[in-house]
């Protein structure tokens, strides 16, 4: 779990990035190059396959662990008995499968559409019209599950991160506060910056 966890960590990072891209350029020429050279080269295309893995791989665990915990412990605690028990931590298992129907969603929006179509490749449309296509004003419904989906993901991540180097051993009084700093930093960068994204061509198209 810590480490499939970390390894999509490392992955919003540069998902982020290359999204945020379709900020810097109004027709979409920067966010374009860089799609078109992760969707043709070698390694990008083989990286596609080992993230899913890490997403399966994560998925699975979360769920067979969740399992054994609820069988540990059938009968829930009354009242939590730690004040510092945070709502993300208490629900990860939810988070995450709202996380999951989310990236189900994500993936017949662009995945299939540009791997399984021939919207690109036809000239139909480019990566970035099929990207802010829609976060339009007749599709507002999709900027709303968006936006809500990158809450629960922040959600999601803001315990996530330090429960992965805590599994891992960086649980000590002096390294525990950091990480809890660093992983509510995080989950809010990933939380905002992708939530801009939909906020940002929605009103684009209003005003």
């Amino acid at each position: 779990m810590s480490l499939t966890g970390l390894f999509l960590v490392v992955f919003l990072c540069v998902h982020l990035f290359v999204n945020l891209l379709t900020l810097v350029d109004a027709d979409g020429s920067t966010f374009n190059t860089v799609a078109h050279f992760m969707g043709t080269n070698i390694i990008m295309s083989v990286m596609q396959w080992v993230l899913g893995a890490g997403f399966i791989l994560h998925m699975l665990w979360a769920t067979v662990l969740t399992l054994k915990n609820r069988a540990a412990r059938p009968v829930k605690y009354e009242v939590s008995t730690n004040s510092d028990t945070s709502w993300s931590s208490q629900n990860m298992f939810i988070s995450g499968a709202t996380v999951l129907a989310f990236l189900v969603l994500h993936l017949v929006n662009y995945f299939y559409k540009i791997k399984f179509t021939e919207l690109i490749e036809s000239g139909q449309m480019s990566e970035f019209e099929l990207v802010t296509s829609i976060f339009q004003p007749q599709y507002w419904y999709f900027s709303v599950i968006y936006i809500i989906s990158f809450i629960l993901l922040g959600l999601h991540l803001n315990h996530s991160f330090q429960s992965s180097f805590q599994t891992l051993g960086l649980n000590n009084t002096s390294w525990l506060p950091r990480l809890k700093f660093i992983g509510t930093l995080y989950a809010i960068v990933i939380a905002v910056g992708f939530s801009i994204i939909p906020i940002f061509f929605l009103m684009k198209a209003l005003l």
